[in-house]
């Protein structure tokens, strides 16, 4: 003999719904908090790319897109180019880890919710100014004011420019026409600007920070096999990626 639970139809529908959006919503916190990291695999010469970890205060968002974006940019970049990557395999390092100084570009994600220690500032710091090409994306609007605090403490000293489509990094492998037409994919107002940080704060010199405002070429890349967006964003994202780590590679 079997017990069933009576409601009436219309309420039943109403709480299955509920339950149900509660399990979806718990299933995307678990997601998010529960990202498993992959180990490291060791240095061989071989270009891996590197995502840069930080300690969480509010929220999390260093590892979102880990660690499909690497592979899917990776698969892109192995068969376009001769770097001949590693595929399959991706670093997550703290950013005052020594091991980041065998890495020359490095990638940080959501740097709205980053508040690095005196520590991680000092490393990045020494890692940049030694050579090291840093790739900041995913972050918009009001989240601009804390990236700036935070890259502060990072180059105190430091002018954040906006940069067009005549600069090297966007012309290393892909000679891009135009910047326009991307914005981030959590809401198309949010058009994306490109910014960066030169050696010594002089244009003529080696950039040492490209900066994706309003936008996410990593989620765009991330989705890429997925039909989420159109094409030619995700084709746009890959073009931007490649060119910064040629760039990275090559000054």
């Amino acid at each position: 003999m079997s017990t069933r639970l009576a409601f009436p139809r219309r309420r039943g529908a109403r709480a299955l719904l509920f339950i149900a959006g509660l399990a979806l919503t718990a299933g995307l916190v678990n997601a998010q908090w529960r990202v498993r990291i992959e180990p490291n695999i060791p240095y061989d010469g071989r270009f891996t790319f590197v995502r840069l970890r930080y300690q969480v205060v509010s929220r999390s968002g260093w590892e979102f897109d880990y660690p499909q974006m690497e592979r899917n940019f990776m698969t892109i970049l192995n068969d376009l180019t001769t770097i001949k990557p590693h595929v399959r395999h991706s670093n997550v390092l703290d950013m005052d880890d020594p091991l980041l100084f065998r890495y020359p570009v490095a990638y940080l994600s959501e740097p709205g919710y980053w508040h690095p220690s005196a520590r991680e500032a000092a490393g990045l710091r020494d890692w940049l100014l030694k050579g090291g090409f840093l790739i900041v994306d995913d972050f918009l609007l009001g989240q601009w004011t804390n990236f700036e605090r935070s890259m502060r403490l990072v180059l105190p000293e430091a002018l954040i420019t906006p940069l067009d489509v005549s600069h090297p990094v966007f012309q290393t492998f892909f000679g891009l026409t135009t910047l326009e037409g991307m914005h981030h994919p959590g809401t198309p107002r949010a058009t994306a600007q490109y910014l960066g940080i030169h050696e010594g704060n002089d244009p003529a010199k080696r950039l040492m920070v490209v900066i994706n405002y309003n936008n996410d070429i990593g989620d765009y890349m991330e989705w890429s096999g997925e039909g989420w967006y159109a094409v030619n964003l995700s084709n746009d994202a890959y073009k931007l990626a490649t060119n910064y780590l040629i760039y990275g590679l090559t000054r």
